[in-house]
């Protein structure tokens, strides 16, 4: 299950705080005492990023919600917790007590949308940063089913999954940052880090009004890092 540490670090990472930039010879992969390799992620100005990102244009044909199978039984199949549960738990602020079958109660959680204290799981929503729908626009109708799976219970970046209060994620619902973006203005350049973090994770194309409103985005939040790793 994915810790709070390794969420928390995740998201450090976006935040606006300058950092010094690996030199384009780093290697690509590490290795830690058991000599398993470890990803290093790509590390990025988020204007950079932005321009990463391939532009072409979205079509819906064929898009049904249940294309994407989830919620599934998460990283550890073994803890009765499916991904909506595994994500609660790895996000909250103060840990809820676990019942049998994974009935999460108490706890407390931060919507980083809007600002607002959650105390009960019930109320939060677990948004996919990049909206399904959206995905299968920019490239996922193209997916096998697997990899739709795959990318709707996406816990391998802190970035892809987010516990928010379920009124802003119906009113985002299927909008790119060219009609939406949350209405917690300190929130605008973590959220457009995410937003550029999960499409080039996943390989996800950009519209052209997409693109035009992530540059503008980009100008403004000059000190916004991205790191990402390409999903398996």
């Amino acid at each position: 299950m994915i810790t709070n540490l390794l969420r928390g670090a995740a998201a450090f990472c976006l935040a606006l705080t300058p950092l010094t930039l690996p030199s384009p010879a780093a290697a690509a992969t590490t290795e830690t005492a058991t000599t398993a390799v470890v990803p290093v992620p790509e590390v990025l100005p988020l204007e950079d990023a932005v321009g990463k990102l391939l532009v072409a244009e979205e079509d819906r044909t064929g898009y049904t919600r249940d294309s994407f199978r989830h919620w599934n039984t998460g990283l550890d199949a073994s803890d009765g917790c499916n991904t909506r549960n595994e994500v609660l738990l790895a996000e909250a602020v103060q840990e809820p007590a676990v019942a049998a079958g994974c009935k999460l109660s108490g706890g407390k959680w931060i919507s980083y949308y809007d600002g607002v204290e959650v105390s009960e799981a019930g109320k939060l929503d677990i948004d996919h940063m990049v909206p399904l729908a959206e995905a299968w626009d920019s490239g996922a109708s193209t997916w096998t089913p697997a990899r739709r799976e795959a990318y709707a219970n996406d816990q391998g970046a802190a970035t892809s999954l987010v516990a928010v209060t379920a009124r802003t994620n119906r009113s985002k619902a299927d909008q790119d940052p060219a009609t939406w973006m949350p209405p917690l203005p300190d929130a605008h350049c973590r959220y457009i880090g995410e937003w550029t973090a999960t499409k080039l994770r996943w390989s996800l194309a950009v519209d052209q009004a997409e693109a035009e409103a992530l540059k503008v985005y980009a100008e403004a939040c000059e000190t916004t890092v991205v790191h990402y790793n390409l999903a398996p």
